[in-house]
This record gives C-alpha cells, structure tokens and sequence, in this order.
C-alpha cells in the first residue's frame, strides 16, 4: 500500500487503490467504503436478540415462517429486518422465483458440487480476512467437513422451485445465515477483531465476493467443464440471485447492476485486486476443505475414488479452476490429470447440448438432478448451525 493510500483511512487489508482506482473509477471507491460496512437490520436484531434471550428468538423464529403479521408487539429490530425481508424489490419476477434458480437445477450434481467445492468455496477462503474468521476457533477438520455440508444445504434450499417465497425453506435459511453473519461479526468485534486492520468483519465487499462465488466463479469453473451457459441462461441466473443477495442483507446498488459473466466478472477482478495475498489461514483452511471434499466423494456408495486419487483430482481442478498464482500462493501441488480435462469437457458439452435439445428435454433433466438436490436437503437432521443459533435458548 503506498503512502497516500495508507493516509485514506482504508482498512489496511484494501490493498492497491489507486490501481483499482484508475481502472474501475468510482466502483472501486465503492467497494474500498462498503469493507467498512456491516449490516445494520441483521446487527440490531442480534444486539435485541441479546437482552432478549429465548423469548426474541422465539419471536424472530416465528415470523420468519409465519411473517411479521403473524407476530403481536414484535420487538423493534425484530420487526425491521422481517419488514426488510418480506417488502420484495419491483424488480423481482415472481413467476421465476416460484420456478427457482432453473440454471443450477440444470447442472448434474456431480459437476455443481465439484464447481462448488474447488471452485467457489476455495476462491471464499482466499480473502485472508474470510480465513482469518474461520480459522478463530481450531478443529479445522472437523468445521471444515460441516461447513462444506451446511453451505451445500443453504445452497440447495435458495435454488429449489419456491424456495425463496416468504416462509418457504430457502427464505428461512437465507435469513438464518444472515444472521449468523451477523452473530460472528458481533463476537469478533468483542474479542480483539484488528479493524483497523481488516475493515468490519462479513463487510458488505465480503458478502459481495461470497455473492460472486455462488454464481460467476462456479460458472466459470463449469465453463472449464463443458457447461457453458447462453446469454439468456447468465441473465436468468443472475436475477434470480439478486433476489438471494437482497435477502442476505446485500446493498442493491453492489449487484443490480450486474445480468451477465462479464459484468460479474470485472466486479470479480476488482474485489481480488484488492485483497492481500493468501497466507497461513487461507492455505490451511483450503487444504481442510480439500481433504472433507475428497472424504466425501470417497464415501458416496459405488465412489470409484480412493482418497489419493480423489484429492488428486481436487487438487488439478482447483488448480484449473483458480490458476496457477493462486493455486500456488494456497499450496495446491502441480496439476497431474489436466490433460484429460479437454476430454471431460468435450463429452460435457455434448450432454449439455443434449439435455437442451428442447424445452421438454431441458425440463426432465432438471427434474432428474432436483430429487438429488432436494436429497442434500436432509442431510443435517440435527440443523445446520445457523439454525441452531436462531433457536438457541437465550
């Protein structure tokens, strides 16, 4: 950072303004701010939720499945982020939002989860700041294996048809992890977060690549396997997901503007422009991550995987997926098997090609992959942890 950037008053992990500056003018002023920024309706709720232990919590539960209607004198902060929620933007079509994130349905679970993995998870833990919040607590194993399924879980709720209507799953989910955002950038704050040093804590930016890594960095990672999606198909995918960022509690004005890879992907470049390089939180978090993955792939009955060969191919996809400097500064092995990755995504194309050889053939392969999809939904009996925290005696 040079001299007058550290005179700016930006959050010391901003690094490169100027640069950025030049290049993308005042989105990067944007973006430099909004580190600074939490979310102010999520962060009053848990400030109420506080001093009003179970009986909030129970309040807060109730109107996420039943609205704010249903509630007699709902505490304030309760009543403000439920009004947030349920007031749905004009620009929201809600013949689509009952049909779901149709794109995603269309991609085989094997290639979304492999996308999702090594390509949109890891790109999350590259922000050392993200790594840094992760890797607080230790057991990296252990949080890694129950991160990769409770985020998969969320995932699989916001894209099912009707998930996101007020009080379906997917709209509960997506407010529970909101406010756990929430609950973790409270508790850091308490416990010596550096914000000089690394802005808010799940800032605005942060929620904004996180939103980022859930629809142009899986896309790409899918583009490098034979799934390339149309114009109509990107436009389609990203309206659906303004409408999953708004619910997190994202400003309109960092993703509105953005209905194609193209524009999420210069807003892509200007986030990662400006981050730190990775380091120890980030290359062990990555390596967890990996490890729980390949664990899982080797677990599915009939896996043709042993461990190695599972993480071998994890470690040449991510490589593929987030290239060579970063698969480098994050310690991932040189690549063995990308020579076979044309051919994957040469027979890829061809069965992406088939399945939209008509509307009718689009819609039975979406259906097809869903009761896989709804499948994942129930693979946390006991809850998620962002549903434990809003059910959490007070």
């Amino acid at each position: 950072m040079s001299a007058t950037e550290q005179d700016s008053g930006l959050p010391g992990r901003w690094v490169h303004h100027e640069a950025a500056r030049a290049r993308y003018g005042q989105r990067a002023d944007l973006m430099a701010r909004m580190v600074s920024v939490g979310d102010p309706l999520a962060d009053a709720v848990i400030g109420e939720l506080d001093v009003l232990g179970k009986a909030g919590r129970e309040q807060l539960d109730a109107g996420l499945v039943n609205g704010l209607d249903s509630l007699k004198d709902p505490p304030p902060a309760i009543a403000a982020l439920l009004r947030q929620l349920e007031t749905v933007p004009e620009w929201v079509d809600r013949e689509a939002l009952l049909q779901g994130d149709v794109v995603s349905q269309s991609i085989p679970p094997f290639w979304h989860d492999l996308a999702f993995s090594a390509g949109s998870l890891v790109h999350t833990y590259r922000a050392p700041a993200i790594a840094r919040l992760l890797t607080r607590t230790g057991q990296l194993a252990t949080q890694a294996s129950r991160r990769l399924l409770e985020t998969g879980i969320w995932n699989m709720h916001s894209m099912l048809p009707g998930g996101l209507v007020r009080g379906a799953p997917g709209y509960i989910h997506t407010a529970q992890v909101r406010l756990l955002h929430a609950r973790v950038r409270a508790t850091a704050l308490q416990h010596g977060w550096e914000r000089q040093q690394w802005g808010v804590p799940i800032n605005q930016t942060d929620v904004a690549r996180t939103w980022l890594d859930f629809t142009v960095v899986p896309c790409r990672a899918l583009d490098a396997l034979g799934f390339f999606l149309s114009e109509p198909q990107q436009e389609t995918l990203y309206r659906h997901w303004w409408y999953v960022g708004y619910l997190l509690g994202l400003d309109e004005s960092l993703f509105l503007p953005v209905r194609n890879h193209a524009q999420a992907g210069e807003l892509l470049d200007l986030v990662d422009s400006t981050l730190t390089p990775p380091d120890e939180h980030t290359r062990a978090l990555t390596a967890a991550l990996l490890d729980s993955t390949a664990q899982v792939l080797c677990s599915v009955k009939g896996s043709p995987f042993t461990i190695p060969m599972a993480r071998q191919m994890l470690d040449t996809l991510t490589r593929t997926f987030q290239g060579d400097a970063a698969a480098d500064a994050l310690g991932i092995p040189p690549a063995s098997g990308t020579a076979l990755l044309p051919l994957i995504a040469l027979g890829n194309a061809e069965l992406w090609r088939w399945q939209h050889r008509s509307p009718e053939a689009a819609a039975q392969a979406r259906e097809e992959h869903l009761a896989a999809y709804r499948a994942r939904t129930t693979l946390a009996p006991d809850g998620t942890e962002y549903q434990k925290h809003v059910k959490a005696v007070g």
